[in-house]
């Protein structure tokens, strides 16, 4: 299978793997696809580390890097003399101690202040930028933006470096601005997805952007976690897919065993679009946490983003480490953000495994296809 973003990537498969785990993007571009790390989870530093580790592992294969880049913040928060967490209101501090109490949640407060501010000043332009150069410094094939469109330091760069960009996208009207600042990749992502998603799906709008966007090459993103799904995405006009949640139960992923159990059991009826992890719309695992936060009567509302994100990952990591132990309430409230293939994920298996069946489902696919059309 070849397609144009084969031959320009280098790679044997149009079968891009997004995770924040590095062992996860090493296996899949070692397998023939192309894997990208999600920046999000790192300091420059860390990324630095990982990046090494994983050119030591692929031997010059090409991978790729994803920076989430917000079309809009809350700016009032970014004031860099002022600590990120200072912002969060009283209300909102006082709701999750609430929730960790109501479901028992045990483990010690770990304070926050100095990772908060860190963390919320990397999705911004200017902490973008900072992971964007430590990328560069590494053989990628490829730098992804995610939310909104790349910031011209960044296509800057890229292009000096001789780098593609690729760009998340879940509307046509966003995929024409994606393109017109200097995207060269667009990523069709219905509302399927796991992550930050809009409302259209993958069905509907892949279609829409390939006409829309036109010669730029697109990959579809959304509900493909099989060799069928991706048939029917190449059949839309897409060159590729970009899948992520189909790694998030395999050997090397970084979910945590509790979560991994959930999603195991899940059905594709078990996501919900929320504000409750982030404070922009991304599809989780449903669970307490998402409940008490869009619908509970004590709720406050979430924040915007990057706030609500800093109080959710404080409380995540306390409520990840009790599931761990088995504390009940914690695996009530723990989650993590999934597609609606969820429900097609029932066994833990290597990721290249996934990769080889996905690529000889395909080819039966398209033979199917084939002798349904009379072709030979």
């Amino acid at each position: 299978m070849r397609t144009a973003i084969c031959e320009r990537l280098g790679i044997e498969f149009p079968l891009f793997a997004f995770s924040h785990c590095r062992d996860v993007v090493a296996a899949v571009t070692n397998a023939g696809g192309f894997g990208v790390l999600g920046a999000i989870a790192y300091s420059p530093e860390q990324l630095d580390t990982e990046l090494t580790w994983i050119d030591g592992q692929v031997n010059g294969r090409p991978y790729g890097v994803d920076v989430l880049v917000p079309g809009k913040l809350d700016a009032s928060a970014l004031d860099r003399q002022a600590h990120l967490m200072d912002f969060v209101p009283d209300r909102h501090r006082d709701f999750v101690t609430h929730l960790l109490s109501k479901y028992g949640v045990s483990t010690p407060v770990q304070p926050l202040t100095a990772v908060a501010d860190e963390l919320g000043r990397r999705v911004t332009a200017t902490g973008a930028t900072g992971l964007i150069d430590v990328a560069l410094k590494h053989p990628i094939g490829l730098i992804a933006s995610a939310l909104g469109p790349p910031p011209p330091e960044m296509v800057a760069k890229a292009r000096e470096a001789g780098v593609p960009v690729a760009a998340l996208v879940g509307t046509v009207e966003h995929a024409r601005r994606q393109v017109a600042a200097g995207a060269d990749l667009i990523v069709a992502q219905g509302t399927e997805a796991g992550g930050h998603t809009g409302e259209v799906s993958t069905m509907v709008l892949v279609p829409q952007v390939v006409d829309a966007v036109a010669p730029t090459p697109v990959l579809a993103a959304g509900g493909i976690a099989s060799g069928r799904q991706m048939a029917a995405a190449m059949a839309l006009g897409a060159q590729g897919v970009w899948c992520g949640s189909v790694w998030l139960t395999t050997e090397e992923a970084e979910t945590s065993p509790a979560v991994k159990r959930k999603f195991l059991a899940a059905s594709s009826l078990d996501t919900v679009r929320s504000r409750s992890r982030t404070g922009k719309p991304a599809r989780q695992l449903k669970s307490a946490w998402t409940e008490e936060w869009d619908s509970g009567q004590e709720s406050p509302g979430p924040l915007g983003m990057p706030l609500q994100l800093l109080v959710a990952e404080g409380a995540m990591a306390r409520i990840g480490a009790a599931a761990e132990k088995g504390e009940p309430g914690a695996l009530e409230l723990v989650n993590y953000f999934v597609g609606q293939v969820v429900g097609q994920l029932d066994q833990i298996r290597p990721a290249r495994e996934v990769v080889y069946d996905m690529i000889s489902e395909f080819g039966e696919a398209v033979e199917r296809l084939q002798r349904l059309s009379g072709s030979d």
